[in-house]
């Protein structure tokens, strides 16, 4: 049988089933565009979530904790204050290094306001942990030294928190109300900085300093220490001086000391993130099974429904292979089209999703 003659009873018999080739289109147009979509869309959320986590840390920043991993916990005595003065002063790998102290669902409002008060993250720190974070102020100024030794009641708003107390700015030099503590603001940092931090748990963080914040939170737990090392290449080092001059302080202490870098934390989010995407995106490809199954039914009612077609055929001259020819040609088509549609549907459904969820669509080949 010669290619014409099979491309013109391929189109000629589909045409003749309008519907049913229609159908089964859809089928393998639907599977497609739903691995393509999801695919995209998890491929450009992890690309934005690793790029905001890049902007918030340097690259020679690291942290030390417990090991949660074992269920281990912080006390007030695992980390201390002095902790940070000694650690800086003996270790040469180590350039700035923040303790810090959080506390989740702290109430914020103006005062006299009469509105519903906001619900927020505060963290309680020092200067330092400008340099390991990537936190530009759009107004006014990060606490200083003096304030943490004071103790004074100043705080940092989150750009977005700032605006949601603020309405028509001017944030800086006004009083709220922490926990129905007076507290004055002395500065707000840019929104693209914290957009990040805000998302996550969908609570807005305010910066106070550490000895503020275990006042007004009555403890002395500091969760962890994070710091930057003086280059990339020190970062390994600073961890492990960090780890041993902790042990030496506390050695009755029944936790362990541990660390990890900036960029052993976003690798091991890519990988989760990775695994998360193609977990995804197998799922999605069910869809695309069953449009493939969809395509096998169809033909085979079809063989089934032609079988005086195949015979008249046969008694032409067509060979066996010349009849599983036509029909295959005919299943071909009916996933070239239909993937031709699925892909415009996907890449289309990808785009529109990640321009309502604000990052780009990673279509991959």
């Amino acid at each position: 049988m010669r290619l014409s003659d099979l491309v013109q009873l391929t189109i000629g018999n589909l045409a003749a089933h309008r519907l049913r080739a229609l159908l089964t289109t859809l089928g393998i147009a639907i599977g497609i565009a739903a691995v393509i979509a999801v695919v995209a869309i998890g491929q450009g959320g992890r690309a934005v979530l690793l790029a905001e986590l890049e902007k918030l840390g340097s690259k020679q920043a690291f942290n030390i904790t417990v090991d949660w991993m074992r269920g281990e916990a912080p006390t007030a005595s695992t980390f201390t204050l002095q902790d940070v003065t000694v650690i800086k002063e003996l270790s040469p790998a180590v350039d700035k290094l923040a303790p810090v102290t959080s506390g989740m669902f702290v109430n914020i409002r103006r005062p006299q306001s009469g509105a519903k008060p906001f619900l927020c993250h505060i963290l309680g720190t020092t200067p330092d942990l400008t340099a390991v974070m990537n936190m530009p102020l759009e107004e006014g100024r990060f606490f200083s030294e003096a304030d943490v030794a004071g103790h004074r009641r100043v705080v940092v708003l989150e750009g977005s928190l700032a605006e949601n107390l603020f309405p028509k700015g001017n944030a800086v030099g006004k009083q709220v109300l922490l926990r129905d503590v007076p507290v004055t603001v002395i500065g707000v940092t840019e929104k693209q900085t914290a957009g990040l931090l805000g998302a996550m748990g969908g609570q807005k963080y305010v910066f106070a300093p550490i000895t503020f914040v275990h006042d007004l939170l009555n403890t002395k737990v500091i969760e962890e220490l994070d710091g930057t090392a003086v280059t990339e290449e020190a970062v390994g080092q600073a961890i492990a001086d960090c780890t041993k001059i902790l042990e030496r302080r506390h050695p009755s202490t029944e936790v362990s000391y541990t660390g990890m870098s900036m960029e052993e934390g976003l690798a091991i989010l890519g990988k989760v993130t990775g695994v998360m995407t193609l977990i995804i995106g197998a799922v999605a490809a069910i869809a695309l099974v069953v449009g493939g199954v969809g395509v096998m039914n169809i033909m085979l009612v079809a063989v089934t429904e032609r079988t005086r077609e195949v015979g008249l055929l046969m008694s032409i001259g067509a060979r066996r292979r010349d009849i599983l020819r036509q029909f295959l040609a005919e299943a071909v088509a009916l996933c070239l089209v239909g993937g031709a549609f699925g892909l415009l549907l996907g890449a289309g459904g990808a785009m529109v999703i990640a321009h309502f969820a604000k990052w780009p669509p990673l279509i991959s080949l």
